[in-house]
C-alpha cells in the first residue's frame, strides 16, 4: 500500500448517483490499483459513506474473483433473508439458471453478477455452485428496489432468472465463495469506511492523536487482508480491528459534530452499516478464540 498516495491526498470525486459512472471514473482516476488499495483510496475519495462503503464491497469482489471485469459488481445469494444453501430456491442445469435473488446491493446498476445456486443432484445434500451472470443477457431482469433509509444513495435490486445462460466459476459454490465473502466483506468495507472518516479528518482538521489512530487503523486492516479469510487467526485479528474501530466511535462523533453539519449527517444516517454483520463476525471471532 503507497501510504504516501494516502497522506498526500486532498480532492474527492463528486457524487454521481449514476453508481457504474462514478465507479468507472474511479478507476480511472486511481489507475492499477490492489483491492486493498481501492478500498482505501477509493473510500478516501468517495463524496459519501454509502459510496465508501459500496467501493469496499466491490474491493471485496475483486479478491473474491481475481478476474472480475473493470466494472461494478454484485454477489447474488441472500434468498429471503438467508443465507443457508438448504433455503436457496436458485437452480442451476447445465448452464443455465433459474429463480430469484431477493435483496442485491447495486443491483440495478451492476454489469455483472456473481450468482450462488443449488446444483446437487435430486434426493442429495445441498451444494452450492458459482456462476456468472451479465445484467443484460436473456432471461436476466433485476428489478430496482425502493430505497431504504440506511444508505440511500446505494441501491439495491432484486434479481430474476429465467433459464439465463451462466458460466461456472470453480470450486465449491459455498466453501470457495459465499462464506470466504462474508470475512472479505468485513476486511474491506472497514477499510473503506475508516479511509473515509480518515479523509474527512483531514479535511476538517480534526485532533491528530485521532486522524494518527485512524491511520493506525488502516494499517491494521492491511494486515488483515493479507490473512486467508478462512484462516482463524485472522478472524482474531479482525475482531481487534472492530474492537479498536468500536473504541473510537465517540471522539469521531464528537469530532463530526464540531464541523460542517453536512458531514456528521451523513454518518449519524449510515453508519449503523458497521452493525449489520455484527452477530456473525462474532460468532466467527468466538470460534476462533475458542482455537488458542
Amino acid at each position: 500500500m503507497p501510504w504516501q498516495t494516502l497522506l498526500n491526498r486532498r480532492d474527492r470525486l463528486p457524487a454521481n448517483p449514476d453508481l457504474a459512472e462514478g465507479f468507472a471514473t474511479l478507476l480511472q482516476q486511481l489507475g492499477p490499483v490492489t483491492p486493498f488499495e481501492l478500498a482505501v483510496l477509493g473510500g478516501r475519495l468517495m463524496a459519501t459513506p454509502g459510496l465508501a462503503f459500496l467501493v469496499g464491497y466491490q474491493a471485496a469482489l475483486r479478491m473474491l474473483w481475481p478476474s472480475a471485469p473493470l466494472s461494478l459488481g454484485a454477489l447474488c445469494a441472500t434468498e429471503q433473508r438467508s443465507l443457508r444453501p438448504a433455503d436457496m430456491q436458485t437452480r442451476l442445469s447445465g448452464l443455465r439458471l433459474s429463480g430469484r435473488k431477493d435483496f442485491v446491493t447495486a443491483g440495478d446498476a451492476a454489469d455483472w453478477l456473481l450468482v450462488a445456486a443449488r446444483s446437487e443432484e435430486p434426493g442429495a445434500d445441498p451444494r452450492l455452485s458459482l456462476a456468472v451472470i451479465y445484467r443484460d443477457e436473456p432471461g436476466v431482469r433485476v428489478e430496482k428496489l425502493a430505497p431504504i433509509p440506511l444508505m440511500p444513495d446505494i441501491s439495491h435490486g432484486r434479481l430474476f432468472l429465467e433459464n439465463a445462460l451462466c458460466e461456472l466459476l470453480a470450486g465449491d459454490g459455498w466453501d470457495a465463495y459465499v462464506k470466504p465473502f462474508r470475512t472479505l466483506e468485513d476486511i474491506y468495507v472497514l477499510s473503506a469506511m475508516t479511509a473515509w472518516l480518515y479523509g474527512i479528518g483531514h479535511d476538517c482538521a480534526w485532533p491528530q492523536s485521532l486522524q494518527l489512530r485512524l491511520l493506525g487503523l488502516l494499517a491494521g486492516c492491511a494486515e488483515a487482508s493479507r490473512q486467508p479469510p478462512t484462516s482463524l487467526a485472522g478472524h482474531v485479528v479482525l475482531g481487534g480491528l472492530f474492537a479498536q474501530f468500536d473504541g473510537l466511535k465517540t471522539e469521531v462523533n464528537a469530532a463530526l459534530v464540531a464541523g460542517p453539519a453536512e458531514w456528521a449527517a451523513m454518518w449519524q444516517r449510515d453508519q449503523a452499516v458497521m452493525d449489520l454483520a455484527a452477530a456473525a463476525r462474532g460468532k466467527r471471532l468466538a470460534k476462533a478464540l475458542a482455537a488458542y
